[in-house]
């Protein structure tokens, strides 16, 4: 058994690269020996978003706080609320944030595949972001 304390695990600001707005993200657990998904709890302020990206063997957000928005390419925005459960399938290229009011906290779980748990792509642009949602 492995507790891990709260506190233990400092948390870190959204780099620029991946993320528009301000957005903190606490580390929940990394993949080891004997685990390969990784884990956080990511917090993004109105109108803070990811940039578009996929996972290698998908993504599971589960909303804790506030309200968001989420969208896969080709389909429409949707707004997300706490108990929400989005599932991203392999490869799907997608983004989720905050709406433009609200902040929205939900925790991230993905798997790695040899090593890589993400693939960053371009920004959403706002023109992207507000589109459906004005």
């Amino acid at each position: 058994m492995e507790i891990t304390r709260i506190g233990t695990q400092p948390s870190a600001k959204g780099p620029s690269d991946w993320f528009t707005g301000a957005v903190r993200i606490d580390p929940l657990f990394q993949p080891n020996d004997a685990r390969r998904a990784a884990s956080a709890a990511v917090t993004f302020e109105p109108g803070a978003r990811t940039a578009w990206h996929t996972h290698p063997l998908g993504q599971t957000l589960i909303v804790t706080a506030g309200c968001g928005w989420a969208q896969h390419e080709g389909g429409l925005v949707e707004e997300i609320h706490p108990g929400d459960i989005i599932w991203f399938s392999p490869g799907e290229k997608h983004w989720h944030g905050a709406t433009a009011t609200t902040a929205m906290t939900h925790i991230a779980i993905q798997e790695n595949l040899n090593g890589k748990a993400v693939d960053w792509l371009e920004k959403v642009t706002e023109e992207e972001y507000y589109i459906t949602k004005q």
